[in-house]
Formats: C-alpha cells, sequence, structure tokens
C-alpha cells in the first residue's frame, strides 16, 4: 500500500529475507526475472496489484509457502511453479489463470497444495 507503479530493485538485495510483500499498489506486468536471487523468501505478496503474469523464476524459490497473487490480471502460469515442493497456500483468487496451466502445475505440487481460486 505504498503506491508503488513499479518493483522496488532494492527488495532484490535483501537476499536473507523469508517474506516479502508487496500488496495494494499499482504493480503491472510481472515481477523481475531477479526475483529468483531471493533464495529464503517462504511468503511472497503481491496481491492487489495489476499484475498480468508470473515470471518462471518463482518457480527457483524453493522455500517458498505462500504464495499470493490474489487479485491482479493473471491469466497464464509457468510450469515451474511445480517445482515448489514446500508450497502450502497459492491464492489466485480474483484472477482467471488457464485451466490448462492450472492442471499442470497441480499435478507437480504436493497433493497438500491449497489452490485458492
Amino acid at each position: 500500500n505504498q503506491g508503488l507503479t513499479e518493483f522496488p530493485k532494492d527488495a532484490l538485495k535483501q537476499t536473507s529475507a523469508v517474506e516479502l510483500n508487496l500488496s495494494g499498489n499499482n504493480l503491472t506486468g510481472a515481477l523481475p526475472s531477479e526475483i529468483a536471487k531471493l533464495t529464503k523468501l517462504e511468503i511472497l505478496n503481491v496481491s492487489d496489484n495489476q499484475m498480468t503474469g508470473i515470471p518462471a523464476e518463482v518457480g527457483q524459490l524453493s522455500k517458498l509457502r505462500i504464495l499470493n497473487y490474489a487479485n491482479n490480471q493473471i491469466t497464464g502460469l509457468p510450469n515451474e511453479l511445480g517445482k515448489l515442493q514446500n508450497l502450502e497456500i497459492f491464492d489466485l483468487s480474483g484472477n482467471n489463470p488457464a485451466q490448462q496451466d492450472l492442471d499442470g502445475i497441480k499435478a507437480d505440487l504436493p497433493p497438500t497444495t491449497q489452490i485458492i481460486l
């Protein structure tokens, strides 16, 4: 809720961060691919923006437990998200993801992962 219109590049320097909350801003497009540098992230919240994509590199965030993309404009999902074997909650509510993409990712995620549509 800072009125951000672009991703704060300084956030990429916080390599020990376990949570990144960029919710309630005016972010568009997708997060930068360099998001993969935040290897300790457990919670990524970019809900309530106008984001249209999820970079494949999010699939490299192996410690991720909560991925919140609620209330954006997501339609496509990268297959790499299926690599998130510690993912507990994937919130896609308020989006319209392609069912084919969703089915492919669901098949690879742990059965305990809760996907919220």
